[in-house]
């Protein structure tokens, strides 16, 4: 009984993220130091991590945990480049973004803006936006990434083809010397290729640790749309490559 037990307290946690012992004691009819006793033994094994009253699933903790790193690797560039790439969004416009860390950045410095339509696959941006009442936003549907707070497939490229937006920001992963962007994962590389069709103006914000290098999946070329927005610390060799290459480079 304890085994099964400990798996529907597994399960029930995986469902809710995070529960307290009170109510799981209510849920599995049993006393709360036998929860306790089961949370323990669950988090003996590392599926389960206990907090304050309760407990909460391992894997949504880590989830939330390497976004929230992620988001603060570069806080500052990324800080300076959400600043550069809101100065070209003039109220009244629509806006493409992907789900970057350095997109995020940017939804933040928009949230003062009049009259924008954002459509976005990222939740984190559809969050921090959700409340601006000036601000339209439309996620653009399809699956959650496991490993990611953001949406890609099928569904979100079919609803992509219908769109015509006046700018995208797209992040990368890394942007060789020749202005290849490039993203880790094949299925948001399609999905950020598709957002760079659906726009009129296209700009890559990236910062300066991921010029010159490659990733898995290229997904465009920065020489063929708007610009490239990265920092200050951007090598003179990088820059003057790019440059040559044919890329416009925008620093703040």
């Amino acid at each position: 009984m304890n085994a099964s037990r400990r798996t529907g307290i597994a399960e029930t946690l995986g469902t809710l993220g995070e529960c307290s012992v009170g109510r799981l004691a209510r849920k599995f009819g049993v006393s709360e130091m036998t929860v306790r006793r089961d949370l323990q033994a669950l988090a003996d094994e590392g599926r389960v991590l206990r907090t304050h009253g309760g407990a909460a699933a391992a894997e949504r903790i880590s989830f939330e945990f390497k976004f929230l790193e992620r988001a603060r690797e570069r806080q500052d560039a990324k800080e300076a480049i959400a600043r550069a790439a809101a100065a070209l969004v003039r109220d009244g416009r629509s806006v493409l973004m992907d789900s970057g860390t350095t997109t995020l950045a940017l939804a933040r410095q928009l949230k003062s803006r009049r009259d924008l339509t954002i459509l976005t696959s990222s939740l984190p941006i559809a969050s921090e936006l959700q409340f601006c009442d000036a601000i339209v936003v439309y996620l653009l549907g399809g699956q959650i990434r496991r490993q990611s707070p953001d949406l890609v497939g099928v569904i979100a490229e079919a609803t992509l083809e219908n769109v015509r937006a006046d700018l995208a920001f797209l992040g990368a992963d890394a942007v060789d010397i020749r202005g290849l962007a490039y993203n880790k994962s094949p299925e948001v590389a399609r999905m950020l290729g598709h957002m760079a069709r659906a726009a009129r103006e296209v700009y890559v914000v990236a910062d300066s640790s991921k010029i010159g290098r490659t990733e898995l999946m290229c997904f465009g070329r920065i020489t063929r749309w708007s610009g490239l927005v990265t920092d200050r610390e951007l090598s003179r060799k990088h820059a003057a490559a790019l440059r040559r290459a044919g890329v416009r480079l925008l620093q703040p």
